[in-house]
């Protein structure tokens, strides 16, 4: 399987996509915009899982809040285990997010580790990504 992104991003999806029973996975931003998808998806496929995903966040997010009797809370990972396998949602601090979907034999701790590295290297080419200023300073 490859990736089909609006961008560079398919060092993000295909190492995810060599974890063993992993079917599809989608880059998208937290307001629901696909950047990256799967080869096993259509477009409209991964905008759907796209726009689903970033309202699961947001439920999460309230759902979390609510528990612990705060106005906020930032969700690290959402796990959705059904009959058909498990879909697992990391955002990144800088609001993106990789959803993953694999089948009932993949190994969930596999696929976590995977998704998270990939997050956390999304957060390094960020980091080294950041904005200048006008005289190519600092960050802004």
């Amino acid at each position: 399987m490859t990736s089909r992104d609006a961008g560079d991003t398919a060092w993000v999806l295909e190492p995810v996509l060599q974890v063993p029973h992993v079917v599809a996975a989608v880059l998208l931003t937290r307001d629901g915009l696909v950047t990256g998808y799967t080869d096993a998806l259509t477009r409209a496929s991964a905008e759907r899982v796209a726009a689903i995903t970033s309202t699961v966040q947001g439920a999460c997010r309230t759902a979390a809040a609510a528990f612990a009797d705060r106005d906020g809370a930032e969700v690290r990972q959402v796990v959705i285990e059904s009959d058909h396998g498990y879909v697992l949602i990391v955002p990144t601090d800088h609001g993106t997010c990789v959803a993953a979907y694999g089948d009932e034999e993949v190994r969930l701790d596999l696929l976590a580790h995977r998704v998270h590295s990939q997050v956390a290297r999304l957060g390094e080419k960020a980091m080294a990504a950041a904005p200048r200023d006008a005289d190519g300073g600092a960050p802004v």
